[in-house]
């Protein structure tokens, strides 16, 4: 998927620095990206455009990997000054990896376009944009627990002290697997087309009308 204008291919996780910050739910963008670098044994070691980024090539196309160092509610800044610094076209060019509270933690589902639905980060890249139109993976994190089990853990949608907080071994390891299929999303979608991979990972994760 070489192109032809010469633009990389731009992969933005989204989350907030910091070690406090690593092994929370927010963070699941910012852990695809990471994955995606250690299968592509590169690291993290440039500063652009106010973000951590690391080079590869997936599908014979240059790929720049992000993580915003401005952290999750300013993320637009950042992604404003990566599609200008590259004369990237953000429905071409990027797709944008973030943790959505509606989805089961397990799931995931690629979207093309569509509003913010109360992601503070994906809000942030709208208005830097003035677009939602950008392909998006949206990595579920919500908790689909019985209502004594959700009391407990701060109710049936739980916010930003969940949202910030270090995962449990056992949510974390749900976690990982589906941040593996993130991963391989975002190669599909490189290799095979954004119609190919939707087909073939929202296929997978339909669970129900709550996560539509």
């Amino acid at each position: 998927m070489e192109d032809a204008r010469g633009v990389p291919f731009l992969v933005v996780g989204l989350g907030n620095p910091g070690p406090e910050y690593a092994l929370s739910p927010h963070n699941a963008g910012f852990m695809t990206v990471d994955r995606i670098a250690a299968q592509a044994g590169v690291a993290f070691k440039n500063r652009r455009c106010r973000a951590l980024t690391a080079t590869c090539f997936i599908a014979g196309r240059e790929v720049i990997l992000a993580k915003p160092e401005t952290f999750m509610n300013l993320s637009g800044a950042s992604v404003g000054a990566l599609i200008r610094e590259f004369r990237a076209d953000p429905k071409r060019d990027l797709v944008v990896v973030y943790d959505e509270l509606d989805l089961t933690l397990g799931t995931a589902k690629i979207k093309e376009r569509g509003s913010a639905a109360g992601h503070n980060g994906a809000r942030s890249i709208i208005s830097a944009l003035d677009s939602d139109e950008w392909l998006r993976i949206r990595i579920g994190v919500g908790l689909n627990l019985p209502p004594e089990a959700a009391e407990a853990r701060g109710g049936s949608r739980p916010g930003r002290d969940y949202l910030l907080s270090p995962l449990s071994k056992r949510d974390l390891k749900t976690l990982d697997e589906v941040v593996d299929r993130a991963a391989d999303a975002v190669r599909w979608i490189l290799e095979k087309g954004t119609t190919a991979a939707m087909n073939e990972f929202n296929r997978r994760e339909r669970t129900g009308p709550a996560d539509e």
